[in-house]
């Protein structure tokens, strides 16, 4: 379990667990259910993202969801690549809380 800083301290490892927001029509229709979607770090665990939601934006979060989509094979000029893996977490805030993500931190 991740480690709360004293008194919900902003903690720099907080800035590099959320990437950024993850703004799809899919994820605009979540947030009529009290939920966000935010790009993570792949080694992002679900408490440390629950914590970093809750210092960055000081709100309640009451739950964490994370996919995992892996990185699809293409090519280009005949040769192939693989693009990147990326992890997403939906994170449901309690009754009431809102996180704006059009604004910055």
């Amino acid at each position: 379990m991740a480690k709360k800083p004293a008194n919900g301290a902003v903690d720099n490892r907080h800035y590099d667990v959320v990437l950024a927001p993850h703004i799809t029509e899919k994820t605009t229709l979540l947030s009529e259910h009290n939920a966000v979607v935010f790009k993570v770090a792949q080694d992002a665990s679900k408490p440390e993202i629950k914590a970093a939601v809750e210092a960055l934006f000081s709100v309640t979060v009451t739950g964490v969801n994370t996919i995992v989509s892996k990185g699809k094979t293409k090519r280009w000029k005949g040769e192939a690549y693989k693009r990147s893996d990326s992890k997403k977490a939906i994170v449901t805030l309690a009754e009431g809380q809102t996180i704006d993500i059009t604004t910055g931190i």
